[in-house]
């Protein structure tokens, strides 16, 4: 087991450095990076999608590329506007409804994001942060910006089939899905039009897979901001559904600040290619977290080990 810390180009998710580890078996390399804000029962999934990874390995594609979108944090739009740019992808996803911005701030973002963009794709993510009413309010702002969907505007299953009959922007379903007892009931309710799904946080590759069968909704693959090797993961997933209508969440990488493989998983052309990757040696060294961090990461590995 390797622990790395890696730093991130911009503030994304209220962190600064992404941390986590990495370790090799019989089908791979593996990635285990479950959030520290996350307690260790809900760590126990992120676990077994990384023995997933190592010990069984995954399903075969039916296709040797993926499309993705590029990930805007919630910036100013002159920086928001110079990161679609760079990406070389035709879809990007705006961040809105962040603590201490205000409806306005998001409407500059996702209007810089569209110019920037041109007759590509704009979706918004809420991350759950909008009450119904101000999720309707703020939609009807954000809709001429042609949103492709809403990822979450609200937090509760509950909540988003309101929301989707009260606008006639598409609504996804991320948290309502992966943190739910019933992944299900966004289905049973009529709650989202899109699913979101992330390999670590629902468990693997097969499980998610599993989901996208009996749930009956389009899929978006995203990413939960890892390294290269457990974007291999995200793209595996995506690259076994039967269809993939929309370009996907993976191409974050490029938010570190550095890598832990030789060629990273880097869009080209609004594109990753399907395949395993394995870490350089001497960049896992330089990435290598401190002893302090190594000896949190490792005693909380053993509590989820014991928690599942």
């Amino acid at each position: 087991m390797i622990t790395y810390s890696i730093g991130l180009k911009n503030k994304f998710r209220g962190i600064t450095v992404r941390e986590g580890m990495l370790f090799e078996g019989p089908a791979g390399w593996a990635e285990w990076s479950p959030f520290l804000d996350y307690d260790d029962a809900t760590c126990v999934s992120w676990l077994r999608a990384a023995r997933e990874a190592a010990e069984i390995g995954w399903p075969a594609p039916v296709r040797d590329r993926v499309p993705v979108n590029c990930t805007v944090p919630a910036l100013g739009p002159e920086k928001a506007a110079e990161i679609v740019r760079a990406s070389g992808c035709g879809t990007a996803k705006v961040k809105v409804a962040e603590p201490g911005q205000t409806l306005a701030d998001d409407i500059a973002r996702v209007e810089a994001v569209r110019d920037a963009i041109g007759p590509g794709r704009v979706r918004i993510d809420a991350n759950g942060a909008w009450s119904v009413d101000q999720a309707v309010r703020s939609l009807k702002e954000l809709r001429r910006f042609d949103l492709e969907y809403v990822e979450q505007p609200s937090a509760t299953v509950e909540e988003l089939a309101e929301v989707r009959r009260r606008t006639d922007v598409p609504v996804a379903a991320d948290e309502s899905i992966r943190r739910a007892e019933d992944p299900l009931l966004v289905k049973k309710l009529d709650a989202a039009d899109i699913a979101v799904l992330k390999v670590q946080p629902i468990g693997g590759v097969r499980a998610c897979l599993e989901i996208a069968e009996q749930i009956g909704l389009p899929v978006v693959v995203s990413s939960a901001l890892e390294t290269s090797v457990g974007i291999a993961a995200g793209v595996a997933l995506a690259a076994a559904l039967p269809e993939l209508p929309y370009a996907c969440g993976l191409a974050t990488v490029s938010m570190f600040t550095s890598e832990l493989v030789a060629e990273p998983l880097v869009a080209v052309d609004g594109f990753l290619p399907v395949k395993r990757v394995v870490p350089d040696a001497q960049l896992l060294e330089a990435a290598r977290a401190d002893a302090e961090r190594t000896e949190v990461w490792e005693e909380r590995l053993e509590r989820v080990r014991s928690a599942g």
